[in-house]
């Protein structure tokens, strides 16, 4: 499987003719690897509805025909959008066909801001997926804090790949990212949602010497680089 950081949190992951594509942010996202119009996925998975999560969303489902996935409110707000959609909440678990993903609980907030509206639109609770695929699982956490049922996921999941935010401000920073890769068992970590503004500047190396330091294995990517599992 190639997993592809495109920056920020926006992963794409492909194996075969299938491709998932995970919160795409790549129109006004300064270290985007790619633009949308380049993204090729039949797939498109939001963990919740912050702009640097959505930007692109609707247009990579459009232009690919593909199938949107979201928690209910968020994908009920994607479908106005002329999103083909299917919704979800956290717990349950999806087949799509090739792929099953299981819809985990983050930590953050989760709403469309309206400035000129000064308003915000409810947009469910934030999420993360794990997703079981070719006999690997591979766990994006959304943007979350370090919260104590990261280890109930670590036994319920045996998980290959975790991707999570190191950036610190609106999510973990590195040492609590660290602790939650312990806790949820990950061989390997790939962080991301950092060094995208100056306000989650962060060392992805340290990081990865924090992860080392458990015994667990830090995969620091750049945007436009890309992993095989």
């Amino acid at each position: 499987m190639k997993v592809e950081f495109h920056g920020h949190s926006c992963i794409q992951l492909t194996s075969g003719d299938q491709s998932i594509v995970i919160d795409p942010f790549l129109t006004g996202n300064p270290t985007a690897a790619v633009k949308p119009e380049s993204i090729q996925a039949g797939h498109v998975l939001l963990t919740h509805a912050h702009t640097d999560h959505i930007q692109d969303a609707a247009a990579i489902a459009k232009s690919n025909d593909a199938t949107l996935i979201a928690i209910h409110e968020l994908a009920t707000y994607m479908s106005w959008q002329g999103v083909r959609v299917k919704d979800m909440n956290i717990g349950g678990k999806m087949s799509l066909g090739f792929a099953e993903i299981h819809m985990i609980p983050a930590f953050h907030s989760s709403g469309i801001v309206l400035h000129d509206q000064q308003s915000i639109i409810y947009a469910g609770m934030p999420a993360g997926y794990v997703i079981k695929w070719d006999g690997l699982t591979i766990l994006h956490a959304g943007d979350t804090s370090l919260y104590s049922d990261m280890k109930l996921i670590g036994r319920k999941h045996a998980i290959d790949l975790a991707i999570l935010p190191i950036g610190d401000l609106f999510t973990m920073g590195p040492e609590d990212a660290a602790e939650a890769a312990e806790w949820l068992g990950a061989k390997q970590v790939l962080p991301v949602h950092y060094n995208t503004f100056g306000l989650i500047q962060q060392d992805g190396e340290r990081f990865a010497q924090l992860l080392a330091d458990r015994g667990i294995q830090g995969r620091v990517l750049q945007p436009g680089e890309s992993l095989t599992l």
